[in-house]
């Protein structure tokens, strides 16, 4: 697809720190795309590494460079990379991802296409680093979100998102007319501000949800997802900023809590993990049901488990960096 007048502008807001390593090839799986008619806005979230001499290196003019004077994290480096944008259909892209070939000329030509009144279309990725079943290590490979649970036209799609977040930003494509005018994402959410993100955006637009996936995801070390605290303090900010669906929805309330509990036993909060599921099954009883789900998972994992071999070579496998290297070259 050439890009002519016809076709709409698409801004494309790449936050990075620190990623000087995986960075180009990010880069490259936009750039290469088929649909050209795009701008790339690059924010360097005050990196010690010299971000602006490697994209500046690559010498596209669709590419632009821009830098925050303090870091502020993965939410307030695409809200400032919002300040920049021109175009009228605005995409996300990680520094440690892929978009797959097709991507934006797929997703431009679904939004144009449908009515105004959704505003949002998304799809999955695949996942490298963990399995389905959330078990994270090497070799492991998901649908994530699984398409199984996709969002529907017809149905209270806000309370979808409430149990269960669909959108990953750099699998998604958003009309800039059907988003927030001012501030998208919440700078005091450490992590999972994607998520508040998506249920606030709910509220106000329609989303459409596709299958096929779109793009390639990898669980870094240094991942947000990894990080059990940074979590949890964003799901805080969820149940805070939905306080007034939660208080008329036990069972929301009670899945959020079991939720909580989770993690707050994972960063070793056991006491509070146990006051969380007591209240959880004393406001909705049957969550106790779901408790038991979780639980018997856990036990299934763990009877499963099989000693480490080497694993042998394959795709799923392979170093990511090997991966991200050979795939963007697919774009090109």
């Amino acid at each position: 697809m050439n890009a002519d007048a016809a076709q709409p502008l698409v801004s494309v807001i790449l936050p990075t720190y620190n990623r000087a390593a995986t960075l180009p090839a990010a880069i490259a799986s936009v750039l290469g795309q088929s649909y050209a008619n795009l701008e790339l806005i690059v924010v360097d979230d005050a990196s010690p590494q010299d971000i602006r001499a490697l994209v500046e290196a690559i010498g596209d003019p669709r590419l632009r460079y821009v830098r925050r004077s303090a870091n502020g994290g993965a939410g307030a480096a695409r809200n400032t990379g919002l300040e920049h944008v021109r175009g009228e259909l605005i995409a996300f892209q990680d520094s440690d991802d892929l978009w797959l070939p097709g991507k934006l000329e797929r997703q431009v030509r679904t939004i144009t296409a449908l009515p105004p009144a959704i505003g949002v279309v998304t799809a999955p990725k695949i996942l490298y680093g963990r399995d389905a079943a959330f078990s994270f290590g090497p070799g492991k490979v998901a649908i994530a979100p699984d398409p199984a649970g996709r969002l529907e036209p017809g149905e209270d799609q806000v309370r979808h998102l409430l149990r269960q977040n669909r959108i990953s930003l750099q699998n998604t494509l958003f009309r800039r007319a059907s988003c927030p005018p001012t501030l998208w994402f919440d700078p005091l959410a450490p992590a999972n501000e994607d998520w508040e993100f998506a249920i606030r955006l709910a509220r106000q637009t329609r989303i459409h949800e596709d299958i096929e996936p779109v793009a390639l995801g990898f669980i870094s070390p240094d991942s947000i997802s990894r990080n059990t605290r940074k979590e949890c303090r964003g799901v805080l900010r969820i149940v805070s900023r939905n306080k007034d669906i939660l208080a008329g929805e036990p069972a929301l309330r009670a899945h959020f809590l079991l939720h909580l509990a989770r993690q707050m036993r994972a960063v070793g909060r056991p006491k509070l993990a146990r006051r969380m599921i007591i209240e959880s099954v004393r406001i909705y009883p049957p969550s106790l049901f779901e408790l038991l789900a979780v639980m018997g998972r856990r036990l299934t994992r763990l009877l499963h488990r099989q000693p480490k071999a080497a694993p042998a070579y394959s795709a799923a496998s392979a170093p990511a960096s090997t991966l991200r290297d050979s795939l963007a070259q697919t774009g090109r």
